[in-house]
């Protein structure tokens, strides 16, 4: 069974409100409770975690997010928080003596541990909801297994968390058109040339989304969580986008499709287990003038996984797959299987939400880097 000792709720209210610095809040008299479901949960004053669950606590109640605590049972203390995923579970497939879960809201590889006591009736609830292709709520540690599984049932008075909308496919255009615009390329192509950055401008470019990482244990708006590498690329990619955009560069995006038999797989000393597995991927990229007179190349602009711009041959070769797919895109292509964001609605809720999850693991695990990643 699950641990008895745990609450998932997506009604989270906290008494008093969050209204001043959380480590001052702490202070005052009766300290803070937190009301779950139907149970009030304490944060000790004393534990230096607490300021920062109470900020993970408001934010997730503000973003209509469930989370997942764990109770001291002898004390009603909050001991431990974590941020769930809330999506439909897209395939569930045998991997070796485990389960490999894939869900339309997330890239990550996530496992049920067939191991685990509770693995079947968690597997059941997988399956089920499978088939009935609704919504629930995924809690795993920092190693991406599942630990509980329950129904979704959104908070009242609040927006449903962002789903990816059903993919609408684009028509191709016939030949006539094909060779018009092939035409009209050429024409203009020198234009163009001249339009994309050069390769120190494409740095430059490159050192400004990087310097907007956050701060692992603050997540200061409207920073991005470069520092967690393991999912919301897409909110990521799309953020990176409007910003170059608004920088006035044409950026675009390209996608990473892991093969059969293989999970994307990158070495990292921003997750605690030195390494991240997705089952796909998307970062933007830049037109960059050169290396030759008018010669351009597309350069991958990702600061999860690199220091400088890199080629799309150079992007895929670290994320262990050799034979992963590469799908370019425009930049409006929000969604992996197609859809847009054009308000940046959607965007912004991701983005907010793994904001929490990377300050819930540098509270409790630490902040990265990880010193026992090579």
């Amino acid at each position: 069974m699950p641990n008895p000792n745990a609450i998932i709720s997506t009604t989270i209210r906290l008494e008093p409100p969050l209204d001043r610095a959380p480590d001052e809040l702490l202070r005052i008299e009766g300290g803070v409770s937190v009301q779950l479901e139907d149970r009030r949960v304490r944060l000790d004053p004393e534990n230096p975690r607490s300021a920062g669950f109470a900020q993970v606590l408001d934010g997730l109640s503000k973003l209509g997010m469930p989370v997942y605590v764990e109770i001291d049972p002898a004390t009603n203390v909050a001991t431990r928080v974590l941020v769930p995923t809330v999506g439909r579970i897209v395939s569930v497939s045998a991997a070796d003596d485990d389960l490999d879960v894939e869900l339309d809201t997330s890239h990550a590889r996530h496992v049920l541990r067939r191991a685990e006591p509770d693995s079947t009736e968690l597997e059941r609830e997988l399956r089920n909801a499978m088939t009935e292709s609704r919504p629930v709520i995924v809690v795993e540690d920092d190693a991406h297994n599942i630990i509980d599984i329950r129904a979704f049932t959104p908070a009242p008075d609040l927006p449903l968390p962002p789903f990816p909308a059903i993919p609408h496919p684009r028509p191709r255009l016939n030949w006539p058109l094909r060779l018009l615009r092939w035409i009209w390329w050429v024409i203009c192509w020198p234009w163009w040339w001249w339009r994309c950055p050069s390769g120190a401008r494409a740095q430059q470019v490159f050192d400004a989304m990087a310097a907007t990482s956050c701060n692992p244990l603050t997540v200061p708006l409207p920073c991005i969580p470069f520092l967690y590498p393991d999912d919301g690329c897409w909110a990521r990619a799309h953020e990176m986008c409007r910003l170059m955009i608004g920088m006035g560069l044409s950026p675009r995006k390209v996608w990473i499709d892991h093969s059969t038999g293989y999970w994307l797989h990158v070495n990292t000393k921003n997750n605690p287990q030195c390494y991240v597995e997705w089952g796909w991927h998307v970062a933007p990229t830049l037109c960059v003038r050169g290396p030759g007179f008018f010669t351009t190349q597309r350069m991958v602009i990702d600061p999860a996984l690199f220091t400088t711009p890199v080629s799309k041959a150079t992007w895929k070769g670290v994320q262990g797959d050799p034979g992963a797919t590469l799908t370019d895109t425009g930049p409006d292509q929000f969604w992996h299987g197609g859809g847009t964001d054009p308000t940046y609605a959607s965007s912004n809720a991701i983005l907010a939400q793994y904001r929490l999850t990377l300050q819930t693991r540098a509270i409790q695990v630490g902040p990265p880097p990880y010193a026992n990643c090579p």
